[in-house]
């Protein structure tokens, strides 16, 4: 049976007198892997603020785990919730595991049960312990420092992990890689539910079990990767998908 985790309901929300979410309605079940698709300015990363608070709604009402957003505690909920973001924010002066640490030390954990779990989640995110948990932000590359932020974003164990377009600065290659790990490492903790932001329509092809096409601040579509590319249910989703069959037939052009 499958269970709500995240739900909003009518929510809305303005900057001012600008409206950016006008009508918001969706339920995220526990579990999933759900990747949030749209332009610049498609309200897809305020949704996902207003999931961990640091967005209010204007209106409306968002639920975690059945219960009001707006009752529960804002600090503890950040930390239990995952949150990886493009501009990581490893501190340079501390090592990697000191780095991971972080989360580790603000719920006071002592030292035995700190070093365990910075060890479990360097293994998870492939840097070798032994080899990585000394060195310095300056000593790795970008895709390493993010998959940093990767596992300090779990220390906690936390239910929910919400993704910023973590890998939108990275080269291709690194991307790719990278977009490999996180869809293991959700398969290996499969009661976890994810929610990844991003422009890159392949990305969230290939990551989500289901994909939230936005745009204006309103869903277009929101189904499984299948059912987009089968059955696109507007013109904007057509769009989208008209970027990907371009290169299919580039390539299709180059096997000829």
């Amino acid at each position: 049976m499958t269970k709500a985790a995240i739900q909003f309901k009518h929510v809305q929300k303005r900057f001012g007198d600008d409206l950016v979410i006008p009508d918001l309605s969706f339920t995220i079940n526990q579990g999933e892997f759900v990747t949030i698709l749209g332009t610049s300015g498609s309200g897809k990363t305020t949704t996902l603020k207003m999931v961990n608070g640091l967005l209010q709604p204007s209106t409306g009402e968002i639920t975690i785990d059945g219960r009001p957003l707006s009752e529960l505690d804002l600090v503890q909920l950040r930390r239990h919730m995952g949150y990886v973001v493009q501009q990581i924010g490893l501190f340079p002066h501390m090592t990697i595991a000191q780095n991971i640490a972080v989360v580790a030390q603000l719920l006071h954990w002592n030292k035995e049960q700190t070093s365990q779990r910075v060890r479990e989640l360097l293994q998870l995110v492939q840097l070798n312990p032994r080899e990585y948990a000394t060195r310095y932000p300056s000593q790795l590359s970008g895709g390493q420092q993010q998959r940093v932020g990767v596992a300090r974003a779990l220390v906690a164990n936390p239910p929910y992990v919400l993704f910023d377009e973590p890998f939108g600065a990275l080269d291709a290659l690194t991307r790719e890689e990278l977009q490999h790990e996180i869809k293991r490492i959700h398969e290996s903790l499969a009661d976890k539910t994810f929610m990844f932001v991003t422009h890159d329509i392949n990305e969230a092809l290939y990551l989500g079990s289901r994909v939230m096409v936005m745009h204006e601040g309103r869903i277009e579509q929101f189904a499984t990767p299948a059912e987009i590319v089968r059955q696109p249910a507007t013109q904007f989703v057509k769009k989208l998908l008209g970027t990907v069959r371009q290169n299919q037939e580039l390539w299709g052009q180059q096997d000829d």
